[in-house]
Order: C-alpha cells, then sequence, then structure tokens
C-alpha cells in the first residue's frame, strides 16, 4: 500500500505546484483571480485585471507549466525504461542519441532559417532518425551482448552528432543564428504556445502508452533473457517496444523544450528509493515526481533571477549533487 500513498501524494503536489506556478510571475496572478478564471467569476472583480490575468493563464504560463508537467513525466518515463533495457543505472535518454539527433535537427533548422513548426519537426524526425541509426548499426556488429552493441553505437553516434551540432555553430551568424542555437540548446518553455501543447501532448503520450501499457512484463527484464523467454516473455520484442516508446517521448520533448539533462537519469534512481527496483511500481512514481521537478523547475527559472533560468540549467545544478546524494543512499542501504 505504500505506492498508492505516494503517487496520491505526488499527485497532490503537481496539482498545487502548477497552481502556485500559474499564479508566480512578473504580473502575479492572485487566488481570488485565479479562482474566477477556473471557475467563473464570482463577481466584484476589476474586469480590466480579470482580462489581463484570463490572458496571463491561458496564453502564457497556462501551456508552459502543462508543458513543463508532461515533458518531466515522459522524461522520467523513458529514464525508467532504457535503464531497465540496458540493466544500467546510468542509463537516460541521451544514450541512444535522440538528444544529439534532436538537436542537430533544431540547430539546422535554426541555421537554414526555418519556421517555429519546422524547426520542431525537424527536431523530431532528428530524434527518430538517430535511434534507428543506433539500431541498425547496432545490430550489425559482431558482439554477443546486443545490449552492449547498442549502448556503444549510442555513445559513437551521439558524438558523431555533437561533432555536427559543433560545425553548424561555428557555420552560424554569430549576431542572430549562434544566440539562437545556444539558447535552444539549453531548453526553454518561454515559447509554449497550445499548438505546441497539443503536439507535445500527442506525441509524448505516443511514446508513453506503450512503456505503461508494458509495465508489468517489464519486470522480466531484470531477469536473464533465457529466464523471461521461459516465462512466455518475447524479451526481444519487449526491448524493441520500451526503446521505440523511449524514443517517441524524447524526441517530442526536445522538439518543444530543448535539451533538459538529468531528468531521465536521476528520477528514476529517487523513484526506487521510494518504491523499490519493480518497473510496474517505479514508472508511475518516476512519472509523477518528473512531472513536480519540472513544474518547480521551470517556475524557479523565472523568478530566481532578472532574466529566465533555461532549465537545462537548472536540472545540472540540481541533478549532479541529486545523484551524489542518491548514491551515498544506496550504498548505504
Amino acid at each position: 500500500m505504500r505506492a498508492p500513498r505516494i503517487n496520491a501524494a505526488l499527485a497532490v503536489a503537481i496539482v498545487v505546484a502548477m497552481l502556485a506556478s500559474v499564479c508566480i510571475g512578473r504580473y502575479p496572478i492572485a487566488l481570488t483571480q485565479l479562482l474566477d478564471l477556473l471557475l467563473g467569476p464570482s463577481g466584484g472583480g476589476d474586469p480590466a485585471a480579470l482580462a489581463t490575468a484570463q490572458a496571463v493563464l491561458w496564453q502564457i504560463r497556462g501551456p508552459r507549466v502543462l508543458a513543463a508537467a508532461i515533458v518531466g513525466a515522459a522524461l522520467a518515463a523513458s529514464g525508467v525504461a532504457l535503464q531497465s533495457v540496458f540493466r544500467n543505472p546510468l542509463a537516460a535518454p541521451d544514450l541512444l542519441g535522440v538528444s544529439a539527433g534532436a538537436a542537430l535537427g533544431a540547430v539546422l533548422g535554426i541555421f537554414l532559417g526555418w519556421t517555429v513548426g519546422a524547426i520542431q519537426a525537424g527536431a523530431f524526425a532528428g530524434g527518430l532518425i538517430a535511434v534507428g541509426a543506433v539500431w541498425l548499426v547496432g545490430a550489425r556488429l559482431p558482439l554477443r551482448d546486443k545490449v552492449l552493441s547498442l549502448v556503444l553505437t549510442g555513445i559513437a553516434i551521439g558524438s558523431l552528432l555533437g561533432a555536427l551540432i559543433a560545425l553548424v555553430k561555428m557555420l552560424a551568424d554569430p549576431y542572430t543564428q549562434l544566440p539562437a542555437i545556444t539558447f535552444w540548446l539549453l531548453g526553454s518553455f518561454a515559447a509554449v504556445e497550445q499548438g505546441d501543447l497539443k503536439w507535445l501532448a500527442a506525441m509524448g503520450t505516443l511514446g508513453v502508452v506503450p512503456i505503461v501499457m508494458l509495465r508489468w512484463q517489464a519486470d522480466a527484464l531484470a531477469l536473464s533473457d533465457d529466464e523471461a523467454r521461459a516465462l512466455g516473455v518475447r524479451i526481444g520484442a519487449l526491448r524493441a517496444a520500451l526503446v521505440v516508446g523511449a524514443a517517441l517521448a524524447t524526441a517530442a520533448s526536445v522538439a518543444v523544450a530543448g535539451i533538459i539533462g538529468w531528468v531521465g537519469l536521476v528520477v528514476p534512481h529517487a523513484a526506487r528509493l521510494l518504491v523499490g527496483a519493480a518497473f510496474s511500481r517505479v514508472l508511475p512514481v518516476a512519472m509523477l515526481l518528473g512531472a513536480l521537478l519540472m513544474v518547480v523547475i521551470d517556475t524557479m527559472g523565472r523568478i530566481i533571477a532578472q532574466v529566465e533560468v533555461p532549465p537545462g540549467v537548472l536540472t545540472a545544478l540540481i541533478g549532479a549533487p541529486a545523484l551524489f546524494v542518491l548514491m551515498v543512499r544506496r550504498t548505504d542501504d
């Protein structure tokens, strides 16, 4: 019964964090105004102020807060899936080159002067192409351990894509294109609109759904391949489905919000400390923790400085110490 209570507590925390996030900012929204906007006007308020608050809520903060929650949940789910598939606690969504491929697609779009929608589509396509390349090359390596083959191929292709990104940055206009590329690579929810939110929700759901549906079978990944097959689990198909789901979810997140690291690496470890190692229990807790973390990170980025701090910077500042703490806790246990 511990996991349901933790899930319920995290769900409540997410709701509270999201309500606080939409109220906090350079134009604060009072709680009474928020209630009027969500439940209907009670009368007596300033119509002009209420109209301004409505525009801020539904056009600016609302989409970005929801996008932050979706991205956090998607990256956390991807991290849980990949760490189980590769049986490696250091596996993260960028292990297979998804983030680097998506980044290259977006960087090329900025360099070529594409529209925002085209840049997002390029990032999404780049992430999927990178995973496809890793899968095709890794399957042909003459190694008995196919999981190791994918890891090594992912590292190699990720390095290659990183070099191509650096090349494009060198060729970019230093006054217009390079700042845009640098800002995008650090991640941001500032430009998220309702159309972006719908696309992110659709593509993110497409990636997370197979991971959620296979969460019970995914527990078999903790066994050897022979033991899993003896239980009737098609281990190859299971791994492929989880990797594809993680790639879709990560590519969708990177396409809309840019590269945001550490969430897919650290959050699954925190979830395991709360509910144990079983995939079926870790996944929902990790998704809720990821959503909560990203909402808090996005809110902090808007209020801690005069200029908005990119979420990729804050996740690194928080994620690195958190990983050390989690490793110490696991060693003590």
